[in-house]
């Protein structure tokens, strides 16, 4: 078998092209989380009582705290780079930090996630420890997988699949996360998405579950129909019947993250948008944020871009400050890792990610967190 040279970030315009994406990936899922997590659950009415603008993050005093969303999409990271992309080390990895994580007492989770932890703790393996849920929470992290590996479909759905069935058994649940793969592998090869490649894309990611999946492709060609006619996030919601809130549920939280994506990929201030629909803000912000984060060069977002997703927002990321950046910085070095299952060089390639880990460890700075992330990262 013909092995594929691995890129240099620093020469090779794919190369720098990836890592970019993927930092931008995370950041916009950070972001997002952290506006939404402050309204979170919020009735639209009583949102609107309490924060009448939204402007920036609100969680203390001027300040916000990612939550659950972000911490899941960075310990995926984690995993794809000590894994180099071959599912069943990604699934071991990734099960293993979903483990010590349950142990640092998260205040969000899940009532699938924590009962699938639970079972992960009682020794099932991570194949047989998902519950039949179909909740939000393998979209919110499958975003980085498709940024990572879009470009090979057969590896894009081994490793959504081993992502999703660690806390969730429900199809749907694994589908919602492809399309979002989907869609940020999107985002990351071009600017400006249309709404038919999109899903003629995402429709051969699926394969042979393409017909099983009809009603999750359905919802999104609504969106897409609603996206070309510019429709606001919360009209759209509306016609799904969401006018209480967006729900965890995945086939709500998609299409309308998907609805708002397509209308303005690049403008990342479409994640207050997304807020003010109510219900499960944190995750449908982080969703959205990781899409438009991805986008092939930041410097060409809208005019609320770059400079206030990195520097005004993330500024008041307090809880969270240095542990969030460490994770990009390391995802930044480590990108080219996620490519290196090709070839004679992949055992060395784990073993030298896996030091890398250990050596650039992140940390929290609430105590449980910051000693049972350590231990995670050995």
């Amino acid at each position: 078998m013909a092995h594929r040279a691995v890129p240099s970030a620093d020469t090779d315009p794919e190369g720098l092209r990836l890592q970019r994406s993927m930092v931008g990936c995370l950041l916009g899922t950070a972001v997002g989380d952290a506006l939404g997590l402050s309204v979170e659950a919020l009735s639209r009415r009583r949102q609107h009582r309490l924060y009448p603008k939204i402007e920036g993050h609100r969680f203390v005093f001027g300040h916000g705290m990612i939550s659950d969303d972000t911490e899941h999409s960075c310990m995926a990271a984690q995993a794809l780079i000590v894994s180099a992309g071959d599912p069943a080390i990604f699934a071991r990895s990734f099960a293993w930090k979903l483990r010590w994580w349950l142990l640092s007492f998260p205040p969000a989770i899940g009532f699938a996630t924590l009962r699938a932890l639970i079972k992960l703790w009682l020794g099932f393996a991570p194949k047989r420890s998902g519950v039949f849920s179909a909740g939000n929470g393998p979209a919110m992290r499958s975003a980085i997988l498709g940024v990572a590996y879009g470009y090979d479909l057969n590896r894009l759905r081994k490793l959504v699949r081993a992502s999703t069935r660690i806390t969730h058994t429900d199809p749907k649940a694994e589908w919602a996360a492809l399309a979002i793969a989907w869609a940020a592998h999107a985002a990351s090869s071009a600017h400006c998405v249309e709404a038919s490649d999109f899903l003629s894309g995402l429709r051969a990611a699926l394969g042979e579950d393409a017909a099983a999946a009809g009603e999750l492709l359905n919802l999104l060609e609504r969106a897409a129909a609603s996206a070309f006619r510019g429709e606001t996030s919360e009209s759209f919601a509306n016609s799904l019947g969401l006018e209480a809130g967006v729900s965890g549920y995945g086939y709500h939280t998609v299409p309308v993250v998907i609805q708002a994506w397509l209308r303005r990929p690049e403008d990342c201030s479409v994640a207050l948008e997304v807020i003010r629909c109510g219900g499960d803000t944190d995750a449908v912000a982080s969703i959205l944020g990781g899409l438009v984060g991805a986008v092939k060069d930041l410097r060409k977002c809208a005019s609320s871009g770059p400079r206030r997703l990195r520097y005004r927002w993330l500024r008041g990321l307090f809880l969270c400050g240095a542990s969030c950046l460490r994770e990009l910085y390391w995802c930044t070095h480590c990108a080219d890792c996620c490519r290196r299952i090709e070839g004679p060089e992949f055992q060395r390639s784990v073993a030298g990610c896996n030091r890398w880990c250990r050596e650039n460890r992140p940390f929290y700075l609430f105590p449980a967190s910051r000693l049972w992330y350590s231990l995670a990262s050995n």
